[in-house]
């Protein structure tokens, strides 16, 4: 009888273990995966985002364009940045498309909607380069272009998320991360110019 019991609990342990090691092996499979899917999505091409509208804009629409992505604001010492932005999209924007991103991270000086939002770029700067929905850029709730542009798990290089609105981040032709700007730095900087006739 004893022996009887020691050996159905042996089998009944075998049988746990194997059943934890199936839970373990599911589980880094899953982490494996989730690796993988992160490092697929290197492109800026990968991501689809809403325009100010509420449409759904695919990035890859910009596949051999120079992109200039900015998180913008309208209550902010660099707001009077829009009207360069509108310049250099009118001077250059056959080479360079610009992408604007309303964020209220810094300061809450982006409190409106996103009809309000465009209603005051329109109105008060003429925009007419792509404005998108209000987001996030930065915090747990960052939005995933945002995620990628910060993250040089993601983007290869750079961990920079933006400091304060009209922060720039230049992507190439070929949907690369090249370079990050300060707010301070004007977007119609030489630096800036440079990057776009290259």
């Amino acid at each position: 009888m004893k022996k009887l019991i020691f050996i159905l609990s042996i089998a009944a342990l075998v049988s746990c273990n194997s059943g934890s090691n199936t839970g373990t092996n599911n589980s880094v499979e899953a982490q494996t995966l989730d690796q993988e899917d992160m490092q697929t999505k290197k492109s800026f091409y990968d991501f689809t985002v809403k325009d100010i509208d509420g449409k759904e804009v695919d990035l890859s629409q910009y596949k051999g364009q120079k992109v200039l992505v900015v998180n913008v604001a309208s209550k902010c010492g660099y707001t009077p940045q829009y009207e360069d932005l509108q310049k250099l999209n009118e001077e250059y924007g056959d080479k360079i498309a610009i992408l604007g991103f309303p964020a209220n991270n810094f300061g809450g000086q982006e409190p409106g909607s996103n009809e309000e939002i465009k209603k005051f770029c329109t109105g008060n700067y003429g925009v007419t380069f792509p404005m998108f929905e209000k987001v996030s850029v930065k915090g747990v709730d960052k939005h995933p272009l945002y995620r990628w542009l910060s993250d040089k798990s993601q983007n290869g290089w750079n961990d920079q998320e933006p400091t304060w609105n009209f922060c720039k981040y230049y992507i190439d032709e070929n949907g690369e991360l090249k370079h990050f700007f300060q707010s301070a730095v004007n977007p119609m900087d030489e630096e800036i110019i440079k990057l776009i006739e290259s």
